[in-house]
């Protein structure tokens, strides 16, 4: 192992900037793909494959489903990781990109249940889990493409750059709906109009593929080739040392507020707002897309933060600061008024949530050293995410039907959450290789934290 950076040799300018467009655009692409599903799960999917159930247990099975790509997203976090740690970064990315174009294409041509009956939803579930395992394998690689190329001392910064393919993705796909939703009657929307978005990824998936295959491996997974340090199963190792299995599950525990948060107002509301508020699903959409857009904006601004003070408390401040902002968004939400939600959506999801998510994307990949580090993110941001993120709409979707319609129960869960997640992150140290680093030695997140007993 390197003693003080992963490399001896530094990457040129003009290969940081094919790696950081590669990043973005791929994440872009996976994260469009993966998002497309779950606004039409608050939308369409109760309709046209959940037919004559009750409207709340239609919407409830539709978000069964998205969710259930979150259960194959460990899966897929697991097999890809392992890869990623034994054959490359590069490689690695490419096939998931693969697997999550076709997949979102197939859906968009799945006949309704009026069609083929019970094939339907089974075909359905079946390419959501394919989507699932290809998200799975996808976020940890595109983390680290950024993070092992970022120049000194500047790891928070590009390791968030692709992060911000999430809210480009986000936007893209609530842009789409929505312009299909404002062109179309009701009746076309549902009939054929929606199946536009899901075959738009065909071009995208074309995109991405052009800039992915121009990127070279990172300097770090090289130098393991180098020196044959790679690790033979990269899970067992994770296993096997106390110091990543004690990371792995703080990381989880971290991890859970932000995933609730982001679910929460970016797919959530939308159903929350149509079906309990009866309020425009244009203006819900478009806020959220505003939102996304904004995001774009704040997540490199938080980035740079993560370089200037500690990973861990930049992160915790943010999941502290959304915690309390949920019970008062929620109200201003309910107020129905156009601009109030719109601004609301905007404040939570755009310039909020990205304090907790910059900052996600390095705080992990410091948790691992580089021989299991692909493996080691992808299991402790994808398994995490069958709950924090997967069972969000549903559990939220089932706390308000308990309560009928009050938010006393959704409340006491972001709260009981967002406690869980700051002694989490608060107790994380980063693994010692990332201590012994030169230059980043002068910033207070890299010198070495002082070791918090584990809760």
């Amino acid at each position: 192992m390197s003693t003080s950076r992963d490399t001896e040799q530094e990457p040129s300018k003009s290969e940081i900037r094919t790696v950081v467009a590669s990043s973005i655009v791929g994440t872009t692409v996976e994260w469009y793909d993966f998002f497309l599903y779950g606004i039409a799960a608050g939308l369409v999917f109760d309709k046209l494959f959940f037919p004559g159930s009750d409207p709340v247990v239609g919407t409830l099975l539709a978000f069964a489903t998205f969710a259930i790509g979150f259960m194959a997203r460990p899966f897929g976090g697991l097999v890809f990781g392992h890869i990623g740690d034994r054959v490359g970064r590069k490689k690695t990315l490419v096939a998931t990109m693969m697997i999550m174009g076709v997949a979102t294409c197939l859906i968009g041509l799945v006949p309704s249940y009026a069609t083929i009956g019970i094939a339907a939803p089974i075909l359905l579930v079946i390419l959501r889990l394919a989507q699932g395992i290809a998200i799975g394998g996808e976020w940890g690689g595109a983390v680290l493409m950024a993070v092992e190329y970022a120049p000194h001392g500047r790891r928070g910064f590009y390791g968030s750059l692709p992060q911000i393919g999430l809210a480009i993705g986000l936007m893209l796909g609530t842009g789409v709906f929505a312009a299909l939703n404002s062109a179309l009657s009701e009746a076309a929307f549902l009939a054929w109009g929606w199946r536009i978005a899901f075959m738009v990824s065909a071009f995208l998936v074309a995109v991405g593929l052009f800039i992915r295959l121009k990127v070279l491996e990172t300097p770090a997974f090289r130098k393991l080739e180098t020196v044959e340090e790679k690790a033979t199963v990269p899970a067992l190792e994770l296993i096997k040392s106390p110091q990543s299995r004690r990371n792995m599950l703080l990381g989880m525990g971290s991890r859970w507020a932000e995933g609730v948060a982001f679910n929460t107002w970016a797919v959530f509301v939308i159903a929350y707002g149509t079906g309990t508020l009866h309020l425009s699903r244009q203006t819900l959409l478009l806020a959220v897309m505003a939102a996304a857009a904004t995001m774009v904006v704040f997540i490199p601004i938080f980035g740079r933060v993560a370089d200037r003070f500690d990973r861990r408390h930049v992160f915790a401040v943010g999941i502290v600061i959304l915690t309390a902002a949920a019970y008062p968004a929620f109200v201003l939400v309910g107020t129905g008024n156009t601009a109030v939600i719109v601004v609301t959506i905007v404040l939570v999801l755009g310039v909020l949530f990205p304090i907790v998510y910059a900052p996600e994307s390095s705080l992990f990949a410091e948790l691992f050293p580089t021989r299991v580090r692909y493996s080691g993110i992808s299991v402790v941001y994808q398994l995490s995410g069958i709950v924090a993120s997967g069972l969000t709409p549903l559990v939220l979707a089932s706390l308000l039907s308990s309560a009928t319609g009050g938010l006393s129960l959704i409340m006491g869960y972001t709260v009981a959450v967002g406690v869980v997640s700051t002694v989490c992150t608060l107790a994380i140290r980063r693994h010692d290789t990332y201590t012994e680093d030169r230059d980043e030695q002068s910033h207070t997140d890299d010198a070495a934290p002082p070791r918090i007993a584990a809760t």
